[in-house]
């Protein structure tokens, strides 16, 4: 079994001035315009490596122990005092 990429060349309509700024960019980062452009696609597109995708998951995930604790949505939302009076004061000035 072999594996072979295909390149698709695609067309863009795009501001000149644009594009200077992006090539400018682009050498900055030392990489050519299309480059940038792909870099930027695989970024928005995402990968294309399930099984990489799922270890990065559980890298970042930690081990999944809370020892206990849990999600206490009064807690998360807990406000002091002080902006309760004064949201309480600015909802009142609306009416």
């Amino acid at each position: 079994m072999s594996t072979y990429t295909v390149f698709m060349n695609i067309t863009l309509s795009i501001e000149d001035q644009l594009v200077a700024r992006a090539r400018k960019k682009a050498a900055a980062l030392g990489k050519s315009l299309n480059q940038l452009v792909r870099d930027y696609l695989q970024t928005v597109a995402g990968g294309d490596d399930p099984e990489g995708s799922i270890e990065e998951f559980k890298r970042l995930s930690g081990n999944g122990h809370s020892h206990g604790w849990r999600f206490n949505r009064d807690e998360i939302h807990e406000r002091t005092e002080h902006e309760h009076t004064r949201h309480d004061r600015t909802k009142d000035a609306r009416r």
